[in-house]
């Protein structure tokens, strides 16, 4: 197969075409190629192409500038929200739906339910939305849920041309294994189904930079897909580094080395540009520490802490007690110092006491900042605290172990206090952030999940051992997107102690 191929098969007649597209092939490129092509034959009707995050709704708009008439780019969930408040008496949903699925655990998840459950009883209402849009792109359909493949489905069954790109190796979003079982199953009989299934295959990401580093990248991924065990005792590829190192941290998601192994670490981290993955939020953490904080948290795009607290202050206005714990899981989840044993119990009781009772020192300190609740018990006070809280940071001696990690998420809950409502100043915020399109700084710290979707001139992995990396689907599919972000260098810190079962040593 080739580009060529790929690009015939989407151009053809056929009305559903499969596309397995790894990262750095060139999905992007044509996708975006083929919706200019195509679009201004549609007569009345619309191209539709679905994407799973803002960002990439980004990148195709950029592809397809000068065609907004012809061409929609949506999140699925946002196609779900507008078919919904279509039909929201019927579904008994609100008219703010976006809000109420921010407010309930899961509830976009929720809402695609139900949406899935309203296109497949009523097929009349998928045949509107096909003739709307007659030809339907999927991106990184691989992470689409079984409500959003159902819906997707719908759409196609009412007549809508489907172009489905995925990656199967990149299905690092999924929970249980009965899930991942599940996805793998979709994938493979969407495959069966599908009129044409083409597969890209040539490493454009890295053409003009590391080839032999992409082509090692598609290797490994094949590799990891088959079951087997990337090789790392041959000659290894330009742009590729292997370094020994050990993890001696007591703490499960901590990181710690010898001096010896931390030189060539710190070594590479005082490179001009860097972004270091590792597995787990806490050892993102972890890491800030290990680097002397000289190195920034990517915090991508979604603000999950921020979202829950917005709804938090919503269901608990007036109640200054629910609304400090809440505040306090906050803290948790954006900055470190701040426990409940040191500082969090006492806070919340001075909420749910009135903050009436004579103190002095750390606890006054603490009265303060749950008054800001006591005397406006929502989000604004929440806001007012949090703001409180850095000016503490900064200046008390008492509270200079306190380290927001988690910065921009930090003054995006601040700013929430300039809302008067806390749905309404979470949904501006959120676009906001995504009209500026955040960038990634020239070195940063993130998740293999946050980094998804990214590529990078120079890439460490870290720990690459048993606990990180074992034998299982998910794993392989997280090490494949880890090693696949790098386009001139990949550093991995590899264990001999517990080596990784991934690895061919």
């Amino acid at each position: 197969m080739s580009d060529e191929t790929v690009a015939e098969a989407l151009r053809s007649a056929a009305r559903l075409v499969v596309v397995e597209a790894p990262g750095g092939c060139g999905k992007t490129y044509q996708g975006a190629s083929y919706a200019c092509d195509i679009a201004t034959a549609l007569g009345d009707g619309r191209l539709l192409i679905l994407t799973h995050t803002n960002a990439a709704c980004d990148v195709f708009a950029g592809r397809t500038r000068g065609l907004s008439r012809r061409v929609e780019i949506r999140t699925i969930d946002g196609l779900i929200i507008e078919i919904a408040g279509a039909y929201r008496h019927p579904l008994a949903l609100p008219e703010d739906i976006g809000a109420w699925a921010r407010r309930r655990p899961k509830g976009y998840d929720l809402l695609g339910e139900m949406v899935a459950r309203l296109l497949t009883r009523h097929p009349g209402i998928a045949d509107c939305v096909a003739r709307r849009y007659p030809i339907v792109v999927c991106d990184e359909h691989q992470d689409a849920s079984a409500d959003q493949h159902a819906i997707v489905m719908a759409l196609h069954r009412s007549g809508a041309q489907l172009r489905v790109f995925a990656d199967p190796m990149q299905m690092i979003f999924t929970g249980t294994q009965a899930q991942t079982a599940a996805a793998e199953q979709r994938w493979a009989e969407l495959k069966t189904a599908a009129d044409r299934f083409e597969e890209l295959d040539q490493p454009h990401r890295w053409a003009n930079i590391q080839p032999e580093l992409g082509a090692w990248i598609l290797t490994a991924r094949a590799t990891l897909r088959d079951g087997g065990k990337i090789d790392l005792t041959g000659n290894l590829p330009a742009g590729l580094t292997v370094h020994f190192a050990e993890n001696s941290s007591p703490q499960r998601t901590g990181f710690r080395v010898a001096a010896q192994e931390s030189q060539a670490i710190y070594a590479r981290a005082n490179a001009p540009s860097l972004l270091v993955l590792t597995g787990q939020n806490d050892r993102v953490t972890a890491l800030r520490a290990f680097f002397n904080r000289r190195l920034p948290i990517w915090e991508g795009h979604v603000r999950e802490g921020l979202s829950t607290l917005a709804a938090h202050c919503m269901a608990h206005q007036g109640n200054a007690e629910a609304l400090a714990r809440g505040t306090l899981t906050f803290i948790g989840s954006v900055a470190s110092g701040f426990s409940p044993s040191a500082f969090g119990n006492r806070f919340v009781l001075e909420a749910q006491q009135g903050c009436v009772k004579p103190c002095n020192g750390k606890p006054q300190h603490l009265q303060a900042m749950a008054r800001h609740i006591v005397e406006c018990p929502d989000h604004r006070g929440v806001a007012r605290a949090l703001d409180y809280l850095r000016g503490l940071a900064a200046n008390e001696a008492a509270f200079a172990e306190v380290r927001v990690h988690h910065g921009r998420e930090f003054a995006e809950a601040i700013q929430l206090g300039q809302f008067e409502n806390a749905d309404d100043g979470f949904a501006e915020i959120a676009r906001r952030r995504t009209h500026a399109r955040p960038q990634l700084p020239m070195k940063a710290i993130s998740t293999i999940h946050k980094a998804k979707g990214l590529e990078f001139e120079n890439v460490m992995v870290l720990p690459c051992d048993a606990d990180n990396f074992s034998n299982t689907k998910a794993s392989r599919a997280r090490l494949y997107v880890a090693l696949s972000r790098a386009t001139r260098s990949l550093m991995l810190i590899v264990s001999k102690e517990k080596p990784s079962p991934l690895f061919n040593l």
